[in-house]
């Protein structure tokens, strides 16, 4: 009898435990700062999404022997002790695909602009291992940023990362917009995270855009300022899904995470209200884990793949432009180089402020183009040579002709990189003004009026020789020196300063 009633009650367990309808729920046992403590969820993973009785979203993060820690992306006030929480079964995951093009979104997916929900019916996990050796081809392609300086002295190749640092004010936003606007007509995708910006910043930031036509391939992620740590922690992570989703279907992509310093604040203070060990989850230890394993998806794709690409421009704000901090040199060790902005240059009117010495590219070079190379080649050694003669030409005016001749070469050098906000070049137009710069054609323009000298050259050149500008790109060769010299020496006798009047070859 006993062992009858014992088969019919383990034949009620299995059926009890078969059926496929039953959810796990838990029971919130402390609330606070956005962070709750659930007990009864035994079978959670780490990462699951949940969701709270009042329809917040949350993410569970510690797993521990007595209960779950889990961060809450939005509105906690109103969820309490005792209320239920339900898994909902699946690793934390944003919505991807076309539909996010042209929109602004939080990093849960939702739209932020106004215009409606988004067209997608496929998500993403927000972190997934990053691609593997074999599964990725060296850096070969360049991603043409339109700035002199970045392109020609730190070039960026598509599937590389490179990092933007430098104080407050000193415009890394504007370079990383500036390679975003370039990237119109070129097949590139673009995805703009914001973390711990000013909504009106982010909001003049989309006009921007707008303005150039550039929303209509851009993703803009944002978590302001005034949201929860939790979000500005997910951003990075869901603005990468949405970009490896464009990346896996062959296509290139640019991502901007705007900036890193903020997110490794909102992790610090995640963590010890998670009450992580301070001595290492919580800070310093685990930053470097939180950002290696965002930008090491970052890739160029085998051609098995489909070759496409993720580039990354993760910025980081430095304090009195020490480089040697914590988060900065971390951040330069897992990156491919860094693009330093200096105050000192910013304030003395040289922007793009980029300090020469200490910027570097360490495997863009392969991917420049072989005309810019050859332009571009002696420019770095001709500024470092130009700001030690500078430093030293202070204390004495008696120079020597060969003396005198490397300053106005290096004060012209410094006026050519100079470039107005917005205003990005295509790459066969940079390579025709660098040529004429390191081939002496400036040397006599007097400095006020480089920037005029350039304009009129480029509406010479492609006005009346737009085919060697269009070669540049194709063929990827300089044009014959003696034709360029011919052209430029044209132009010298044709250069009226400061007029807008058209110049047209007889």
């Amino acid at each position: 009898m006993t062992e009858r009633l014992e088969d019919r009650l383990r034949q009620q367990i299995r059926r009890f435990r078969s059926q496929d309808n039953l959810e796990e729920i838990g029971t919130v046992t402390f609330i606070g700062d956005g962070i709750a403590r659930v007990i009864g969820l035994e079978n959670v993973m780490s990462g699951e999404m949940v969701e709270f009785a009042n329809g917040s979203i949350g993410m569970v993060q510690n797993l521990e022997s007595n209960d779950v820690g889990i961060i809450i992306f939005g509105k906690y006030e109103n969820i309490h002790e005792g209320d239920l929480v339900r898994r909902l079964g699946k690793i934390m995951e944003v919505p991807v695909g076309p539909g996010l093009l042209g929109r602004v979104v939080d990093p849960l997916g939702r739209p932020l602009d106004g215009l409606g929900r988004i067209d997608s019916n496929r998500t993403r996990p927000v972190e997934t291992p990053a691609p593997g050796i074999m599964d990725r081809q060296s850096v070969n392609e360049p991603m043409q940023t339109g700035i002199k300086a970045v392109d020609a002295l730190v070039p960026i190749g598509r599937g590389q990362r490179e990092l933007i640092i430098g104080d407050r004010k000193t415009g890394k936003t504007s370079l990383a917009v500036d390679a975003i606007i370039n990237q119109k007509g070129k097949d590139v995708i673009c995805i703009y995270v914001a973390i711990g910006q000013k909504e009106s910043t982010v909001k003049n930031l989309v006009n921007t855009l707008e303005q150039y036509g550039a929303m209509d391939y851009t993703v803009v992620v944002t978590a302001s300022a005034s949201q929860p740590a939790p979000l500005l922690y997910l951003a990075p992570y869901s603005g990468t899904a949405i970009g490896e989703e464009f990346m896996y279907n062959g296509q290139h992509v640019l991502v901007v995470y705007d900036d890193l310093s903020k997110q490794a604040a909102a992790y610090r203070e995640m963590s010890l209200l998670l009450k992580r060990p301070p001595g290492r989850e919580a800070y310093p230890g685990d930053v470097f884990y939180l950002h290696s394993r965002l930008l090491e998806r970052s890739a160029k794709l085998s051609d098995a793949l489909g070759g496409g690409s993720l580039t990354s421009l993760p910025i980081v704000e430095t304090q009195a432009g020490d480089i040697s901090a914590y988060i900065p040199t971390n951040v330069i060790s897992i990156t491919d180089g860094q693009i330093f902005l200096e105050s000192d240059l910013f304030f003395s009117g040289i922007r793009p402020a980029i300090n020469a010495g200490l910027s570097v590219s360490r495997v863009g070079g392969a991917a420049q183009l072989k005309p810019m190379k050859q332009v571009s080649g002696t420019l770095r050694i001709d500024l470092a040579s130009y700001r030690e003669l500078e430093a030293f030409t202070q204390f004495g005016s008696d120079l020597d002709a060969a003396t005198q001749h490397k300053l106005n070469r290096g004060k012209r050098t410094v006026a050519v990189l100079k470039q107005k906000l917005h205003k990005t070049l295509p790459v066969e137009e940079q390579v025709v003004i660098l040529y004429a710069l390191i081939h002496g054609y400036m040397d006599s323009v007097p400095l006020e009026m480089i920037e005029d000298y350039q304009d009129q050259l480029m509406t010479f050149f492609r006005d009346n020789y737009d085919v060697i500008l269009h070669e540049i790109v194709t063929k990827k060769v300089l044009p014959d020196q003696q034709l360029m010299d011919s052209i430029l020496a044209e132009f010298g006798q044709r250069f009226q300063p400061l007029s807008a009047r058209p110049l047209v070859a007889d």
